[in-house]
């Protein structure tokens, strides 16, 4: 008989049916009572034993973590709080469980003891749920652009240019690392490497994405990047997932109405298809909450912080008006901010972005116009000189998630920004060249998917929301 998943018998209209079910053990209790679980929801379907005509060899397999595979009867259920239950006729164990070695056991366990059983903890309620989340964000953000008609790009994992100058990359080569070839000037000879070049690990693949967006017209990417950012904090990872669009002929403001009406897209997408698993995030929430200091609790359970972005219109605030604000704010006044704002110029924190969202106008808001020396060179020069396009979506409890810009599509000023900066124009040749032939104004975005995810799933650690997380000093798994 062909197995049926927990969540379609939870769903089911007709009972009395005969029908196979299989998944792990969550409990057992009573020698009688097995929760069962296979992963397609949240729910366990409690599974009934005939512990009197079923061996005591059979009973004391049936552990927590062992693969079952049980048959029997729909039946409606006599427990409270479930709707069906399985009256079970054959129990087969699939695969054992050693209940003494078993990490998971059905208790509460510390973030970090999970992070170190990375390849177990998604048998938790916790990580099943953030995990079919992430799935069906990820369904939702190739459903978005798809209906919009956008292109879908694979850019190049391994590359040599450098998309955010900032140089944080990591190098890929096939040379050997003992015993190096050298030229005559002493250095490393690339010219002998795989590629005949230095090459990295992708930061971002916007520049190739916009020689796509000028043939094509709208593309998006979705794929791992990677940063060799020193960076051990809740927010940063090795390796993740970068979803950018680029439009061509779209200016900064169509790029702002792009990202907002996406956001909310896959928002309200998740909100529809994963009720039971925010639910049950939403709770598991509020209980860790409990233990922090009330200053530090959220203002807004997990469900309430998400149709608050569906409700709220996005604010957009110039960075000049929004460094005004801040200056002029309480906890800067105070000296209550880590990083003070004393002049125009500062690359605004975590905690600046948070105080506007949060505390000021109380909705999501969009940042633009901002100082050109702290964003980076492909974005558009404004008439003052001064600013350029550049636009960031900061939402409440994460700070910024989305970061874009009006790309500089004039070749003479993108030639002039390249050279202050020092970025060799012959390595990035085929970029000028949008800008040689047929040139127009286009726009793109980069939002970070585990950001979004953390957002939705109402998690505080970026290590808990892709499967096996890539941090200095770690790459277990």
């Amino acid at each position: 008989m062909r197995h049926t998943k927990v969540k379609d018998l939870l769903n089911s209209t007709t009972t009395l049916q005969e029908i196979n079910a299989k998944g792990w053990v969550r409990t057992f209790r009573n020698n009688q009572f097995i929760a069962l679980n296979d992963g397609s929801t949240i729910n366990n379907i409690q599974c009934v034993v005939d512990f009197e005509n079923t061996p005591d060899e059979t009973l004391k397999r049936i552990t927590t973590g062992a693969a079952v595979s049980v048959t029997g009867t729909l039946a409606e259920s006599k427990g409270a709080g479930q709707k069906y239950e399985i009256q079970v006729t054959k129990l087969e164990i699939l695969g054992d469980s050693d209940a003494e070695k078993f990490p998971m056991q059905p208790k509460k366990h510390s973030l970090e003891f999970l992070r170190e059983n990375a390849h177990l903890r998604v048998r938790t309620n916790a990580f099943g749920a953030i995990m079919r989340v992430r799935s069906v964000l990820s369904y939702a953000v190739h459903s978005y652009f798809q209906q919009k008609g956008f292109v879908y790009v694979n850019t190049p994992i391994i590359t040599g240019a450098d998309a955010e100058g900032a140089g944080e990359m990591f190098q890929v080569t096939s040379l050997p690392l003992d015993n190096l070839p050298k030229n005559e000037e002493g250095n490393i000879d690339y010219k002998k490497d795989f590629f005949g070049k230095h090459t990295n690990l992708t930061v971002s693949g916007q520049l190739e994405g916009e020689t796509f967006a000028m043939a094509l017209g709208q593309i998006y990417t979705f794929g791992p990047t990677f940063r060799a950012e020193n960076s051990n904090t809740s927010r940063h990872l090795a390796e993740f997932w970068m979803i950018e669009p680029e439009v061509a002929f779209n200016d900064l403001n169509d790029n702002m109405d792009l990202a907002e009406d996406f956001i909310r897209y896959v928002i309200k997408y998740v909100l529809e298809k994963c009720p039971d698993d925010l639910k049950f995030l939403e709770g598991r929430l509020l209980e860790e909450e409990k233990s922090k200091p009330q200053a530090e609790r959220s203002e807004m359970a997990l469900l309430e912080k998400l149709n608050f972005v569906l409700e709220n219109n996005f604010k957009r605030v110039s960075y000049t008006e929004a460094i005004d604000i801040l200056r002029d704010s309480t906890p800067n006044k105070k000296k209550k901010f880590q990083y003070i704002i004393n002049e125009w110029g500062a690359d605004l924190q975590s905690e600046h972005e948070r105080y506007l969202v949060e505390k000021h106008f109380k909705s999501p808001v969009i940042l633009f116009d901002y100082p050109a020396n702290i964003k980076a060179f492909y974005m558009r020069l404004n008439e003052d000189g001064k600013t350029v396009r550049a636009m960031d979506i900061l939402f409440p409890g994460i700070g910024e998630i989305v970061g874009g810009s009006q790309r500089e599509e004039r070749f003479d000023v993108l030639v002039e920004k390249m050279k202050a900066l020092g970025i060799d124009e012959e390595e990035l040749w085929w970029y000028l060249d949008t800008r040689r032939f047929g040139s127009a104004v286009h726009s793109g975005f980069g939002l970070g998917f585990e950001r979004l995810v953390l957002f939705v799933t109402g998690m505080t650690n970026i290590r808990d929301v892709i499967a096996f997380p890539r941090t200095p000093q770690n790459a277990e798994f």
